[in-house]
């Protein structure tokens, strides 16, 4: 079956690394090696994806003894969109639901047009408004994740 998700399996990876540490206590880190176990996330694909959000300053990442990865700022404050839009460059643009690859036109509307266009917004709302934090218990404890693609 083809991915049907709305962000990539890179931007999934990242989102499921983020939450992972954000279950960790205030100012602790994780080693990467068990930040790939605790994700089901492939150590060098890891390793990839936390050098990008370590540039784009979500993560802070510390080599040495007592180092690893953790959060830079507080969980609440980093929404889906900043971290999807690192991995998918071209965020569900307005593509057109019957005609891949060409953008919505309002001048020439498929059937699905209006339909489209909510279901669009309905996720543009979710990805502003929805936080790491959202997806961390209360108490910082961990939540199985489900993981979409299978991973």
């Amino acid at each position: 079956m083809k991915n049907s998700t709305m962000v990539s399996t890179t931007a999934e990876h990242a989102l499921r690394a983020l939450v992972e540490m954000a279950t960790i206590s205030h100012g602790k880190a994780i080693r990467g090696k068990q930040l790939a176990t605790a994700t089901g996330i492939p150590a060098n694909y890891l390793s990839k994806i936390l050098s990008t959000m370590s540039l784009a300053g979500l993560i802070d990442a510390t080599r040495g003894c007592g180092g690893g990865y953790r959060l830079r700022r507080q969980a609440a404050g980093i929404r889906l969109c900043e971290v999807v839009e690192l991995f998918d460059r071209q965020r569900w643009k307005q593509r057109c639901f019957l005609s891949s690859g060409r953008e919505c036109d309002e001048a020439y509307q498929c059937p699905a047009h209006e339909a489209w266009a909510r279901v669009r917004a309905a996720y543009n709302e979710f990805m502003e408004s929805t936080t790491i934090a959202d997806f961390v218990p209360p108490g910082g404890g961990r939540r199985e994740l489900v993981k979409i693609n299978g991973n």
